[in-house]
């Protein structure tokens, strides 16, 4: 098993004046794990801890959607002045300092006053986080040719599950040895470092030249395989998009987003009032969640190879609805680490593949465009589902939302493979 992971990581038969861009997108990750299994990983539990109600998780996750929104289009007209891998560095310095601020929020604020600070902090950080969503996946396409995007996916994911699966046992740790709220301090020191990390190598990533075809994994890729990838993003937000074959695959985008972001402010409220379970535990859960990523992933080209993106991804979210239907009637702690086992296989298909789905579907001149509209369905979908899910909660109860999600994620796997 080892060593296919370690194979992963092999660049033999990639050209050298890649390796460069390749390996700072590892570390890019590698960054973002660390502060995905501290801050990201923890936040909804430090503000249930402090007395959260569904609602307020459900904003914790619902702001930057809702700035997104308002502030897609102004971003892309803002990036489309500007060199994409800089502008898109610089956004993520931005958004990153705000991490800074939880470290210190026990030392300003009571606890009920830490709640309404991290809405706001989080409000504040989504700013300059809209142009780094909206352009992140342009760099991407840009800085790594076709036929290397499920090599260098896959290896993000490898590399993304070690560093949370390291974050979330050694954050679990902490919190279960610290008093609180220190424990939750020095965890987000930690993610804080992540961050930084992350934004340093994003400043080498370089858009590239490419134009060899790609070899074919999907039954309908792009026509236009030698078109020159476009160094900025476009002001224009196109509404002839919508009226194109492209607009399939946003509908079923839409679906599994939404039906992704059902359960964010379910889970960490039905953790922790319902099971019981300590930081401890949910640290070990999402190690045990990541490291069956890891070693999905290293399965993951073959899939692609054998089924294509849009497959891999619709399976995938079927495969996800198991995690929410397995969690309601969870009652012991042997339980819960084993869905998460099993939850993160089905991730590692679904978040290798949704993204070169996507990318494989919009034409390579008009990748902005495009992914504007992509950014839009998104944030409609975490916003609709962060604010709607705890509502649903509150009037279902936990459990039943559990289940309900669970039955949705299927019809969107479902929708996918058939109309995406």
């Amino acid at each position: 098993m080892f060593s296919k992971i370690f194979r992963v990581f092999k660049q033999t038969a990639i050209p050298p004046e890649y390796h460069a861009n390749f390996r700072h997108l590892y570390f890019d990750i590698a960054g973002f794990g660390i502060l995905s299994g501290s801050v990201i990983n923890f936040l909804n539990i430090y503000a249930t801890r402090l007395g959260a109600t569904g609602l307020q998780i459900g904003l914790i996750g619902a702001m930057a959607a809702m700035v997104n929104l308002f502030l897609a289009i102004p971003a892309g007209r803002w990036l489309s002045k500007r060199n994409t891998s800089r502008a898109i560095f610089r956004t993520s310095v931005y958004y990153r300092i705000g991490f800074l601020f939880f470290i210190f929020l026990p030392q300003i604020f009571s606890e009920p006053q830490q709640i309404n600070a991290i809405i706001v902090i989080t409000f504040l950080m989504a700013i300059p986080l809209t142009p780094l969503g909206v352009g992140f996946n342009a760099l991407f396409a840009e800085s790594v040719p076709d036929r290397y995007r499920a090599h260098v996916a896959g290896t993000r994911n490898v590399v993304l599950a070690v560093t949370y699966i390291l974050a979330s046992l050694v954050s679990g740790f902490i919190l279960q040895n610290t008093p609180f709220p220190i424990g939750y301090q020095i965890v987000f020191g930690i993610g804080a470092f992540g961050a930084a990390l992350s934004s340093y190598h994003l400043y080498f990533v370089r858009p590239i030249q490419d134009e060899t075809p790609a070899a074919q994994t999907n039954p309908e890729p792009d026509t236009d395989k030698k078109a020159s990838i476009p160094r900025k993003l476009s002001s224009a937000l196109r509404t002839d998009v919508l009226f194109t074959p492209f607009n399939k695959v946003l509908l079923a985008l839409l679906a599994f987003h939404l039906t992704h972001n059902l359960t964010v402010p379910v889970y960490p409220l039905y953790n922790v009032r319902i099971l019981n379970l300590n930081d401890n535990n949910l640290g070990i859960s999402q190690a045990l969640y990541y490291m069956t990523m890891l070693i999905s992933s290293t399965q993951f080209r073959r899939m692609v190879g054998r089924f294509g993106h849009k497959k891999v991804t619709g399976f995938g979210v079927i495969g996800m609805s198991l995690y929410p239907l397995l969690l309601a009637f969870t009652t012991e702690l042997w339980q819960f680490y084993a869905i998460a086992l099993i939850g993160g296989f089905t991730w590692a298909w679904t978040n290798g593949a949704y993204a070169n789905y996507l990318l494989e579907r919009i034409p390579p001149a008009d990748r902005p465009s495009h992914l504007a509209w992509y950014t839009i369905i998104l944030n409609i979908a975490i916003l609709v589902g962060s604010l709607s899910g705890s509502a649903i909660a509150d009037q279902i109860g936990l459990v039943s939302a559990l289940i309900a999600f669970g039955i949705l994620r299927v019809f969107a796997g479902f929708y996918i493979l058939k109309w995406g």
